[in-house]
């Protein structure tokens, strides 16, 4: 089993099509208004400045319990329109533990003193020399931190982080982001900007690629060796051919996971974040879909044996379709996954060719049919694979069934691409269905054979028939059929059991020779192309006498001797019966 990954270029081929969404990410962004449209109602948890406070901090407490899954609760709280769409769950997640340790650094959080009306001015959590922290009200009956919050929040902390939390919380920094961690812990020479970054940062981004690379390499060679030492082990045919190399997309998978967590890890600056996160999540996403397609070619190769095992050809014209359908189905989740990373609306772009509908419907004709004619080989089980068949005058064996189109290797080795809406209304004739291949043929015997080794040389015939394995023995004729202009006609039509061309080829090969040498047995010649020129030359006589027989002698003599013949052959009066074999 020969395994590509050459299928994973063909099927990613619409991702580039992404590149022409991204535009409109942009536009989409700048139409996003802090203000949303008007909406019936907004969720009870956002009701009001202490709704709003209250949700924020029971999930972030409940994430210092071990429910990470809260995060999306607290985020919620969030007015992140100022973020870049493509980085916002990462920025948002750091954004709201900055919030919280600001406000564990400022003063006890009575929700009691924090108004529960539904409309008004903004509420004021603190003010301080960069900004304040205040939740405000939107039209659409939401009260969230707003935009400048969250815009002004790193600054607020850059003011607070040096004060202690205030007395009566926990000293607990489980919340406090990885990156101002080790940024604590980093020596003065490290926090200072030389290009862009603070040294700590692009050390950290060494180490992260260095240990990436790493784990690449290891796990791509501790896979080799595994699949290497299975493929000697393994008793499946369908698996002792496949590339050492069959999982390697698992290593550039680990690679990307921890390029993706160490970016995040590190707190790098939106921009920076944006370039560096967007091109791990493609990464991430190309290794997880290559990953998937070898374990689908590995599904494949499995199936693939298992249906050598069975009788039935129709799971040999099945199986290479479960593969393929797989990977579509890949390919779709791995371009899913692109578009929800990079704040595609999914829903909404399918959506939109809606718009384009009646086009679709028009190009995607040619499609339907192939696809309806596939499913027509299937359900009537027209040909299968191995099956030779002859489609509009081109003929040959059948390779591959697929969704669109049928492979057929022609005689003369090159492939025949037929698509499935032919067979449709096509008349196929399927040579592979034979139950019996046929010989039918003419011997040509000299003209000076005498009729008792004619009689022998088509009874040796037969009994070749009844003695060759392959041969039916149910239906076969061989009789002396015809005059020819140079040759005594003996007639072969005779029949092979055979299951495939090559058999028939191989068999009919040995009665030709069985033939030819029986009849060198019997001192049987046969007659090739002849004539024979007689000159006269002039005043000669032809030799001929006058005839002293009369008319009715003459008829009397040939009856006779027909009479004679007859009653040594068949009998006078006697009727043979019909032939049974």
């Amino acid at each position: 089993m020969k395994l590509h990954s050459s299928s994973l270029i063909r099927y990613l081929c619409i991702l580039p099509l992404l590149g022409l969404l991204l535009p409109l990410q942009g536009l989409a962004e700048e139409l996003e208004a802090p203000v949303s449209e008007v909406t019936e109602s907004a969720p009870d948890s956002l009701r009001s400045p202490r709704a709003v406070m209250e949700t924020f901090l029971g999930a972030m407490n409940d994430i210092k319990r071990g429910e990470p899954e809260r995060i999306s609760d607290a985020l919620e709280t969030l007015d992140l329109t100022s973020v870049n769409a493509l980085v916002r769950t990462e920025r948002g997640v750091d954004l709201a533990r900055l919030l919280l340790e600001t406000m564990d650094r400022t003063r006890l959080v009575d929700l009691q003193r924090i108004p529960d009306r539904h409309e008004g001015e903004p509420w004021v959590f603190q003010r301080y020399a960069k900004g304040a922290l205040r939740i405000s009200r939107y039209s659409d009956g939401r009260w969230l931190f707003d935009n400048e919050t969250i815009a002004r929040l790193p600054a607020i902390w850059e003011e607070v982080s040096a004060r202690s939390k205030v007395e009566g919380l926990s000293g607990d920094d489980s919340v406090l982001p990885w990156h101002l961690r080790i940024q604590n812990a980093m020596p003065a020479l490290l926090k200072k900007t030389l290009f862009l970054l603070e040294n700590w940062r692009w050390l950290g981004i060494f180490f992260i690629v260095l240990f990436g690379v790493m784990a690449d390499k290891l796990i791509s060679l501790l896979l080799r060796r595994l699949v290497s030492r299975w493929r000697r082990e393994t008793r499946r045919l369908a698996f002792r051919d496949i590339s050492e190399d069959m999982l390697r997309p698992l290593g550039l998978l680990a690679m990307a996971a921890i390029w993706w967590v160490g970016i995040t890890l590190l707190g790098l600056p939106e921009s920076t974040m944006l370039v560096l996160l967007v091109a791990v999540k493609f990464l991430a996403a190309l290794s997880g879909v290559w990953v998937a397609y070898r374990l689908v070619d590995l599904v494949g190769g499995w199936l693939t044996e298992r249906a050598m095992l069975t009788e039935t050809r129709l799971d040999d014209a099945l199986v290479p379709l479960i593969p393929r359908t797989l990977k579509i189905f890949v390919t779709v989740i791995g371009v899913i996954f692109i578009a929800d990373n990079m704040n595609i609306n999914v829903s909404g772009l399918l959506a939109g060719l809606g718009l384009g509908g009646l086009a679709f419907a028009l190009a995607a004709k040619d499609m339907v049919q192939n696809l309806f004619g596939s499913v027509t080989i299937l359900l009537d089980r027209t040909f299968s694979v191995g099956d030779w068949v002859v489609v509009d005058g081109k003929e040959g064996a059948v390779e591959r069934i697929g969704f669109r189109s049928t492979r057929i290797r022609t005689f003369y080795n090159s492939v025949l691409t037929v698509p499935n809406s032919l067979f449709i209304t096509a008349k196929v004739d399927n040579m592979g269905e034979r139950r019996y291949r046929r010989l039918s043929t003419k011997l040509g015997l000299a003209y000076e054979t005498p009729p008792e080794k004619i009689e022998s040389f088509c009874e040796g015939v037969r009994e070749l028939v009844r003695q060759h394995p392959y041969m039916r023995k149910d239906y076969y004729h061989v009789y002396f059929n015809g005059y020819a202009d140079s040759a005594l006609e003996i007639l072969v039509y005779v029949f092979w059991e055979t299951p495939d061309w090559g058999t028939e080829l191989r068999e009919r090969h040995r009665f030709l020779l069985d033939i030819l040498r029986l009849a060198q047995g019997l001192g049987v010649e046969f007659a090739y192309p002849t004539q024979t020129l007689y000159m006269k030359q002039d005043g000669e006589s032809d030799g001929g006498t006058g005839s002293t027989t009369s008319q009715k002698q003459a008829l009397d003599e040939g009856r006779e001797i027909a009479r004679n013949i007859v009653s040594e052959t068949t009998g006078l009066g006697e009727r043979p019966p019909p032939v049974k074999f």
